[in-house]
């Protein structure tokens, strides 16, 4: 009998997004074993202790500052590492800071695991998980951006504020770019199956509101961390418990909606593989359109890289 091997996920970079996500998953008790990696390894200890002084309320994880080292045994590896988001700033500016810091934490991570699913959060989070499927070599299944995820999760939140109706009840989503090139998918949303009559002003109204949330958070609190965090946190649950939850991930697509070789956020099946299958949504003309326009402004942005 092969000896047990309990899950373990690595979180890279202890900023705001990190440590929020490991706290998240820590609370949750997601996995027997979490590990923090930072560049400043004290602050990565300082968060681990300041955690690991709570076990007596939570229990159930071993967790501690490590190493690249630690990756060898890791399930999971969630990257949130880089330059974080500034006021003013979009997510593509971020780019230029971020692809060198991530050929290097892609290297390091490589050097002691090819097995484990790469879960990315960092901004343009669709660029850089691009980026890391051709650092890594990993299978296309096993690299995962973070995607629309939140994005939906924003937009249902508006929705149901408008509508008076708990989120969870709404059925909407955004695809395509994590950032400025959005899309939300009018024709499909619904609540219980019924359409939610908006009309354009109000439809505009509440994707402008979701488009522009995180800039709204990061004017007012310097950054967001949160529901990323959350987001984070339900996409590992679907990983490590073999879900096959459709969640609206960043994945590589292949002649989807006539849309090839760019990771976008879409309905992706999760499970324990990573992402077993891309769902096909029927789009409407118009949103067909801007959907191939947000790749083509992401492709643009990769054909200036080096990978």
């Amino acid at each position: 009998m092969a000896p047990f091997k309990p899950n373990r996920v690595v979180v890279i970079g202890t900023g705001a997004v990190g440590t929020t996500t490991a706290y998240t998953l820590l609370l949750r008790k997601r996995m027997p074993e979490l590990v923090l990696i930072d560049v400043n390894h004290q602050k990565a200890l300082g968060e681990a202790l300041d955690m690991n002084h709570g076990m007596p309320f939570v229990g159930g994880v071993k967790l501690w500052a490590g190493t690249y080292e630690d990756c060898k045994e890791a399930d999971i590896i969630i990257v949130t590492a880089g330059a974080s988001q500034k006021p003013g700033e979009t997510r593509i500016d971020l780019l230029r800071k971020n692809i060198s810091i991530f050929k290097d934490i892609i290297q390091k991570i490589t050097k002691y695991n090819h097995h484990a699913i790469l879960l990315i959060a960092t901004n343009p989070v669709d660029i850089l998980s691009y980026a890391t499927l051709k650092i890594s070599g990993f299978d296309r299944r096993r690299v995962i951006g973070s995607g629309t995820v939140l994005d939906s999760a924003r937009f249902r939140y508006l929705i149901g504020l408008h509508k008076e109706i708990d989120p969870r009840s709404i059925h909407g989503q955004i695809i395509g770019e994590h950032g400025d090139s959005e899309l939300p998918v009018w024709s499909l949303a619904n609540v219980a199956g019924i359409d939610l009559g908006f009309d354009e002003a109000e439809r505009d109204e509440i994707f402008e509101d979701t488009k522009n949330a995180a800039y709204e958070i990061i004017d007012a609190k310097g950054s967001t961390s949160y529901a990323i965090a959350l987001a984070l946190d339900r996409i590992v649950a679907s990983i490590l418990n073999n879900e096959g939850s459709v969640l609206n991930v960043s994945t590589l697509l292949n002649n989807y909606n006539g849309v090839s070789d760019v990771f976008l956020g879409a309905p992706c099946v999760v499970d324990r593989s990573g992402v077993r299958e891309v769902l096909d949504l029927p789009l409407s003309d118009e949103e067909q359109l801007l959907f191939q326009q947000s790749a083509d402004k992401l492709k643009g942005e990769i054909a200036k890289l080096e990978l």
